[in-house]
């Protein structure tokens, strides 16, 4: 039986006078690894902490951007005797998890659309972000707008999702000059989704009308207020009616410049879901894997890995792990103590718009996020840009432990300097006069200097034959002391470590 005891002990440093730990308290503070090509930033710290994860019991994601990290976990899980809790996302595998219907499953009435919405708007915008977020609200505002009505009318019209409907209904929407009348001829998903769902509000209106007595039909006609009495009876009613207005005074009017925009953002990524291989692994089949199953111990591996898919495999990879970190969040520690964890490699491939929120609240649920990225201007891009500096630094005091590794990169190994911080060291000057007699003087003084200066991360040992197979790296955390006093210590991993 597996201690999620938040004081066990996971790396240990001891020297003849002085010992530390590096504990579960601190792993679920969150990790950030940083080390140059080659640093050995994966196979060193990255692997260390893996195999103590998993010896430990935790649970996990693991996301994926080369292709070779579905056989490291495998390696990993046969060391620590986990291979039977590794599940692997994959085309042509066993698991698939559909999206809708899991969080048609979690909520009811309109929340189901609240959290589809903000699933899908996730994973858009973390491709916007990528891509230089634009600043005009408009274009926000009228996508989360066509998104919610298009799932709204869907859910109206026939009770159920699809990505299959949503796409045509989006396809089909009129443009501004054509003809918004139906006809046999002309009549799409668009029209035919509004034509049910005009069906399914009229019967239940009908029933609630039929069901009043007569004296009280007469006084609603009388007062002229049947309509408002039909949107608070029916709330199908009252959302049809917003649906319809939306299309038809708001949207439909926009002009094409404006509209294309707008349909090409939503349109695109529904397209994207419903092509093979993704469309199996995530919309067509019941869902035989769920989150929730890693509070049992199993490890969910999606292997869709971004060298290989591009950005549709990245999008599902956001998609999986937004809906991932919202379960965990809700899970009651009381009833279910294990400690989980959130692993991405290249990590600046997953961000998204509410990881800074999320790991805010992650210790609490136990849940110990390992990101690991060469540097910090592979955040910058990922976040739109050098204008993204405080918020990269902002998100990264989330994360309560980092190791740096060695590097090139001037500006990562600047910061990783100047957190580690400064020290007074003694300074001793010495002077030699000649002048009719000798004198020699002698001084002390204290001087503040850096800890670790920028230059010493690049001489870092990198691992392989030459070094044999170790790693060199400066562990810091926030908070308590690592290490005989201190917020740091220099570590060396092994790459050939087992436990």
């Amino acid at each position: 039986m597996s201690d999620f005891n938040l004081d066990t002990s996971l790396i240990e440093f001891s020297s003849s006078s002085n010992k530390g730990h590096w504990t579960i308290r601190h792993a679920v503070e969150g990790v950030q690894i940083f080390g140059g090509i080659g640093s050995g930033k994966s196979s060193g710290s990255g692997r260390t902490l893996a195999l103590k994860y998993l010896k430990a019991g935790f649970g996990g994601l693991v996301l994926t951007v080369k292709p070779d990290e579905k056989e490291t976990w495998q390696e990993y899980c046969q060391l620590t005797g986990r291979e039977k809790d590794l599940c692997i996302i994959e085309p042509g595998g066993n698991y698939h998890f559909n999206f809708l219907q899991y969080e048609a499953a979690q909520a009811s009435g309109q929340s189901i659309t609240e959290n589809i919405v903000e699933v899908l708007k996730t994973v858009i915008r973390a491709g916007e972000e990528k891509n230089g977020k634009s600043d005009d609200p408009f274009w926000e505002t009228a996508l989360d707008m066509l998104i919610f009505n298009v799932i709204d009318l869907c859910l109206i019209a026939y009770g159920q999702l699809s990505i299959q409907t949503l796409y045509d209904i989006v396809q089909s929407i009129p443009k501004p000059d054509q003809d918004n009348k139906v006809s046999h001829d002309t009549i799409n998903a668009y029209h035919r989704a509004f034509q049910k769902a005009q069906q399914k509000v009229n019967e239940k209106v009908d029933d609630w009308y039929l069901h009043l007595s007569k004296e009280i039909q007469e006084q609603m006609d009388e007062a002229g207020t049947l309509e408002m009495e039909v949107e608070n009876a029916v709330p199908e009613a009252r959302l049809y009616n917003f649906v319809r207005q939306f299309f038809n005074e708001n949207y439909i009017s926009l002009s094409e410049k404006t509209r294309s925009i707008i349909d090409f953002t939503f349109s695109g990524f529904l397209f994207r879901l419903l092509r093979e291989p993704i469309y199996s692994l995530f919309c067509r089949y019941d869902s035989n894997i769920q989150p929730e199953d890693c509070l049992q111990g199993k490890i969910i591996l999606l292997n869709l890995p971004v060298k290989v898919y591009q950005k549709v495999g990245r999008d599902c990879q956001i998609l999986f792990k937004y809906i991932w970190q919202r379960s965990m969040e809700k899970r009651s520690i009381r009833d279910n103590d294990r400690t989980l964890f959130l692993w991405a490699d290249e990590a600046q491939n997953f961000l998204h718009e509410h990881d800074a929120d999320y790991q805010a609240t992650a210790r609490s649920s136990r849940i110990s996020t390992v990101y690991i990225s060469q540097n910090l201007p592979n955040y910058y891009a990922s976040m739109g840009g050098q204008k993204a500096e405080y918020r990269v630094k902002s998100f990264l005091g989330t994360l309560g432990t980092k190791i740096f590794h060695a590097n090139a990169d001037i500006e990562t190994n600047k910061y990783a300097s100047e957190l580690i911080g400064d020290a007074y060291v003694v300074d001793e000057t010495s002077s030699v006069t000649i002048a009719g007699e000798f004198s020699h003087s002698r001084g002390k003084s204290l001087k503040l200097e850096r800890v670790v200066r920028p230059e010493d991360f690049i001489r870092l040992r990198t691992g392989g034959t030459a070094n044999d197979f170790r790693v060199d790296g400066y562990m810091h955390r926030q908070g308590d002391s690592l290490f005989k006093g201190m917020n740091h210590t220099k570590m060396s991993f092994n790459q050939n470590y087992t436990p």
